[in-house]
């Protein structure tokens, strides 16, 4: 397989390469096989633009102007160890 044709199918590797993106910048190598991989696959496309909208919430929920972290209710803990619990019998 030629290493054009490795870049657009290897999708595993440009979720990567789009997670590592919003974390730290990229060598130009790899901003060129991610810009091959997306220009031909749309699924990759949705995933980043989620990866970022995810990212997006997470940062404005944990720097918020509260200086808290999130809060999460009595009764929801109550249901979800529940769940947990029923799952693992």
């Amino acid at each position: 397989m030629g290493v054009i044709k490795k870049i657009r199918y290897d999708c595993r590797h440009a979720t990567y390469l789009i997670e590592k993106r919003q974390h730290r910048s990229l060598t130009i190598k790899e901003r060129i096989e991610l810009a091959i991989h997306l220009s031909g696959c749309s699924i990759c496309r949705l995933f980043q633009e989620q990866s970022r909208w995810i990212n997006r919430m997470l940062r404005s929920l944990f720097h918020s102007d509260q200086g808290r972290g999130p809060v999460i209710s009595d009764e929801f803990k109550r249901q979800l160890q529940q769940k947990i619990d029923e799952r693992l019998k």
